[in-house]
């Protein structure tokens, strides 16, 4: 997976979503490996607030992804939404 950028929940969720599909999990059985419910999952995916750290941490780690941070760059919110 290349490295793509996410400013919002939502984008986040998106590429979780992307990542879990090409590693050809479910919702549900990236969950048993995390031990996290389906639905927290989804809600992740969906990027709904109030998700906790934890969670997300667990689920970047079953996909064999890291969470980096860095300076934001400088485009515009418009022109990291035609990335998704």
């Amino acid at each position: 997976m290349d490295e793509q950028i996410a400013r919002t929940g939502k984008q986040l969720g998106a590429i979780l979503r992307r990542a879990r599909r090409q590693v050809g999990l479910t919702q549900g059985s990236l969950g048993a490996k995390t031990h996290l419910r389906q639905g927290t999952v989804s809600r992740l995916e969906a990027g709904e607030p109030a998700v906790q750290l934890r969670t997300l941490m667990e689920a970047l780690s079953a996909l064999n992804l890291e969470l980096v941070v860095r300076p934001r760059s400088q485009g515009s919110p418009a022109d990291i939404e035609t990335l998704f």
